[in-house]
């Protein structure tokens, strides 16, 4: 018998996103109905990037029903609490970096490498939020130990512009640095350019005072600056 469940899985699968919400949504579903009437732990993965666009997202606001954004983790994680389950949701900022990342940063390098420019949007002051891994690791640790019912996680570190992002990138593979109107990022970042531009900075001050977590790892630019491994050899984006 275990003490809780943490759900970090996901298919990031965007061409066929709807699909693979219903997924993730039956997955939750089913560890619910395993844990029903125990009151342990189940921890879903959420993010923070769409939690409050364009003003600092805190743990008190709840996830946001949007009509072109199917995923309803924290909302199907939330339903089992009148189950008998001590559900919570930790949710990652958009850049989880370090050793073996495999999410946007080494997107946005495998692009800068295909497209031969390192871009960012308009002026680049839309804002973004990092967790090294090994932060996350303990994050996710922590709720498992002291979480509360209900109760929402934030692994959000560094408020950082994405022009840094960018300009960490370029002078990682030798490139320029350049900006992109909103039309032209359509095209250079393809289905990421709503990714590319959003401004979404978060807080775990209240995940830090509730759990005691103390995040110590480098922060995003200096993980992207200081890591050669992000740009040697070629990611799975790479074509």
């Amino acid at each position: 018998m275990s003490d809780g469940v943490i759900h970090a899985g996901f298919i990031h699968d965007f061409a066929d996103f709807p699909r693979v919400c219903a997924i993730d949504k039956r997955a939750i579903e089913t560890l619910g109905a395993a844990l029903a009437g125990s009151d342990r732990s189940l921890i879903v993965t959420s993010g923070t990037g769409l939690v409050s666009p364009g003003t600092l997202a805190t743990e008190e606001m709840p996830a946001p029903e949007l009509p072109n954004f199917p995923r309803v983790s924290e909302k199907t994680a939330f339903a089992t609490l009148a189950q008998g389950v001590r559900a919570n949701a930790v949710r990652l900022s958009p850049s989880v970096h370090g050793v073996g990342d495999h999410g946007f940063v080494p997107l946005l390098i495998s692009l800068a490498r295909e497209k031969g420019v390192s871009a960012y949007v308009g002026e680049g002051q839309n804002r973004w939020t990092g967790v090294h891994r090994l932060d996350a690791a303990r994050l996710y640790r922590l709720a498992l130990e002291k979480g509360s019912a209900g109760e929402r996680y934030h692994g959000a570190v560094d408020i950082v512009p994405f022009r840094e992002i960018a300009e960490a990138i370029g002078k990682g593979l030798n490139l320029p640095v350049v900006s992109k109107t909103p039309e032209e990022a359509a095209a250079h970042f393809g289905w990421f350019a709503m990714f590319a531009g959003l401004d979404c900075p978060a807080s775990s001050a209240l995940t830090q005072e509730r759990l005691g977590w103390k995040p110590v790892e480098p922060g995003l630019v200096a993980d992207i600056s200081g890591s050669p491994s992000y740009f040697q050899g070629r990611s799975q984006y790479d074509k």
